[in-house]
């Protein structure tokens, strides 16, 4: 797939996912959203990619979704409304928010401006926001007479609380960096020429330190059993787990390198080493 509204770029493994309409603020399209879940489907199967950065380029990250379709912008009844919102709403594997959710990859939002309504709410399902110190945030549906999409109403109130989420949704005002980290929106502010520098580097820790078959499934336990009940769909998915990969080369090489004070070379893979219970919660 050829990408008109994102660039795909590696280095090494680490995979860059840049929002590029720049002209625009990168203002979000339904194209933009087919090529996101496009990209984090590739990420997902590729091995040699282990993390993922996604930015804008220019001077915003996501200014939220084009209206420049007039009245009609989020109207799918018609012939010339709903063309941002195209048909992600019923892809509910396909669609940007489940390919991100279950990509077997950590993803890092390198929020470097305006990051304003689906512009704020692509990012949550990524595991780790960090914010310029210019960025500007809006849970703004409500003053569009929306409501919150692409799943927000259900990662928001857990990345941040509920009392927090509805005040910030309730109000649909644009807030600062400082106030998206006090909230518990995004983990760091940084300066703007540091901002690719500090994902680029949480981004090379996880490559360089962990095993890549850990990482999918911590992603997915963490991700899948924090909203539980109680601990025991905790213990009944972790045990078996942990005594299937106990036994793997991983486990062996990360205790070895430990002992012999080196970085460890694990040469499990996503794509073909996931343990038998994988994916548990389709059982």
């Amino acid at each position: 797939m050829s990408y008109e509204h994102i660039r795909y770029e590696t280095d090494g493994p680490i995979l860059t996912i840049t929002l590029n309409r720049p002209e625009k603020l990168n203002a979000y399209t339904a194209t933009m959203g087919n090529e996101l879940a496009d990209a984090f489907r590739r990420a997902d199967e590729d091995d040699a990619v282990r993390a993922v950065i996604v930015t804008g380029a220019g001077r915003g990250f996501c200014a939220g979704a084009d209206v420049s379709g007039g009245a009609a912008t989020f109207d799918t009844t018609g012939k010339q409304g709903g063309a941002v919102l195209g048909d992600q709403i019923s892809r509910r594997t396909e669609g940007f928010v489940m390919r991100i959710f279950n990509c077997r990859k950590p993803s890092i939002a390198a929020i470097n401006g305006p990051a304003v309504g689906v512009g704020i709410t692509l990012t949550l399902p990524m595991d780790i926001r960090i914010a310029s110190s210019e960025a500007r945030f809006g849970f703004v549906f409500a003053r569009r007479g929306m409501v919150p999409e692409a799943g927000s109403a259900w990662f928001l109130p857990r990345l941040v609380g509920i009392a927090q989420a509805l005040r910030w949704c309730y109000s649909g005002r644009v807030f600062g960096a400082d106030e998206a980290l006090k909230g518990g929106l995004v983990s760091e502010v940084v300066a703007p020429d540091a901002l690719l520098r500090t994902a680029r580097a949480i981004a090379d820790e996880i490559a360089s330190e962990t095993a890549p078959v850990s990482i999918a499934l911590t992603r997915q336990m963490l991700w899948r059993l924090a909203a539980q009940p109680s601990p025991i769909a905790a213990l009944d998915t972790d045990y078996p787990i942990t005594r299937e990969i106990g036994a793997a080369a991983d486990a062996k090489e990360g205790v070895q390198a430990f002992l012999e004070k080196r970085k460890p070379n694990f040469l499990g893979r996503p794509s073909r080493d996931m343990p038998k219970s994988y994916p548990w919660w389709r059982d």
